[in-house]
């Protein structure tokens, strides 16, 4: 078994036990981690091995009985209270380096998940992660966004140049995000999409960590980059689907907010995704304008309803 498989039944192993709110007797615990021998004597070398390790790890096993079991049989948890960390005293440029490096690295099993929930840096909230590609353009990324040292890149068949504030995984695919130098404004690429190699330039600390601005993680469809010119749009909800668009946007977004329902207004830079987020709220959403943005969402409904016909 080579030393990364070992490392990975580990991982699973203590995730696993912080997760259970009960304990969890030895062949529960074998059932649900991969990589245990399937005979019953190597399997309990192994687990007996695994358990000290943990301990030689500092990490607390907590023995007691398994609820309902019959005959008695002793299992296994680790209680969060006793695995916990007193506050390290990291100030937020440090828990911020490590909690891009645990989203990017992501340990299978959900280590990186862990070491930030310890330390006090929120990772227990963020819902997706993902392994570490085998993308040298996103360990240049990684590199600029720890570093803050500019990336210069080919994107849409122009050349960047990027402060890069954030990397996030979502949908399946690899973001980043920064300051675009040429057009003066935040935006999203997507790495999948980057046409050749990424570059470092200048040296590090070349820009000031990003402002409360760009600690917005969340990855709205419609501010991807896209292929058509960014354009302002408007769009009327109900004053039922309001009650949660309106949760989930910033003040400045918001044109106005009655009984009559809500209107707001983006900056759209990626039209499929906008129209995908418009069209989640059926008939409790219009779009006002522009008349181009309105034509194309009718354009594209009607050759819908033409192919299902």
């Amino acid at each position: 078994m080579s030393a990364r498989e070992r490392l990975e039944r580990l991982v699973l192993l203590m995730d696993l036990l912080m997760d259970t709110p009960r304990a969890l007797s030895a062949n529960q615990i074998r059932s649900r981690i991969r990589g245990y021998p399937e005979v019953d004597a190597s399997f309990k070398r192994q687990f007996e091995r695994d358990k000290d390790e943990l301990r030689e790890m500092g990490v607390p096993l907590t023995v007691e009985e398994v609820p309902g079991a019959d005959p008695p049989v002793l299992g296994y948890r680790i209680l969060k209270s006793d695995y916990e960390l007193r506050d390290p005293g990291l100030d937020d440029d440090e828990l911020e380096a490590l909690n891009l490096a645990a989203a990017v690295v992501g340990f299978t099993g959900g280590l990186g998940r862990r070491a930030m929930f310890k330390l006090g840096g929120g990772a227990s909230s963020v819902q997706q992660r993902a392994e570490l590609a085998d993308d040298p353009n996103l360990v240049t990324a990684f590199a600029g966004v720890v570093g803050r040292q500019r990336l210069t890149f080919r994107y849409r068949d122009l050349d960047r140049l990027v402060d890069p504030h954030r990397l996030q995984f979502a949908r399946g695919r690899w973001y980043l995000h920064g300051h675009d130098h040429q057009r003066d404004e935040r935006r999203w690429y997507r790495m999948g999409r980057i046409q050749g190699p990424v570059t470092l330039a200048g040296d590090p600390g070349a820009f000031p960590p990003p402002g409360p601005g760009g600690n917005d993680l969340e990855l709205d469809p419609w501010a991807l980059s896209g292929d058509a010119e960014p354009v302002k749009a408007r769009v009327w909800f109900d004053p039922v689907a309001a009650v949660g668009v309106r949760d989930g946007l910033s003040d400045e977004l918001v044109v106005s907010d009655d009984h009559e329902g809500l209107v707001v207004e983006l900056t759209v830079h990626n039209r499929d995704g906008f129209r995908s987020w418009v069209l989640a709220y059926l008939d409790r959403a219009e779009v006002l304008e522009p008349d181009e943005l309105r034509a194309e969402m009718v354009d594209w409904l009607t050759r819908i309803a033409g192919e299902e016909a």
